[in-house]
């Protein structure tokens, strides 16, 4: 685990993975999460919180009441130029960047319907 944000209003989490000595991770945190946006092999994973609570199998895409697994998120150069490649390409968007109530961000839908988001390291700057 290379970083954890808590966003307790929105009742998410979100886990930045990767392989990285320990050693090279800034101990400051918020070194530390300008520089897990700057890794060239990290995965975010969401938590959508509330499943943890209920009783027998809860397994979906996570994009649907109850919420669970929320998406995966991919790092680009330029979120909206890349944005712009997928709308020419078909792609089905949840959310286009400037959408929402956090600007900057893009979310696109695998042909399975898993949410997958666009983002870049400009976005820790608002964290």
């Amino acid at each position: 685990l290379l970083k954890r944000f808590d966003f307790e209003g929105l009742k998410f989490s979100l886990y930045f993975m990767g392989y990285e000595d320990p050693k090279n991770i800034p101990q400051d945190e918020g070194e530390r999460a300008v520089w897990v946006f700057r890794q060239k092999g990290c995965i975010e994973l969401t938590h959508n919180w509330g499943t943890e609570k209920t009783e027998g199998p809860v397994y979906h895409n996570g994009n649907s009441d109850p919420k669970g697994f929320g998406h995966i998120g991919i790092y680009v150069p330029d979120v909206y130029k890349a944005c712009e490649r997928f709308e020419q390409l078909g792609v089905e968007f949840v959310k286009k960047p400037d959408a929402g109530s956090i600007k900057g961000i893009g979310f696109i839908k695998d042909p399975d319907g898993y949410w997958i988001e666009i983002l870049n390291s400009k976005i820790v700057e608002s964290l």
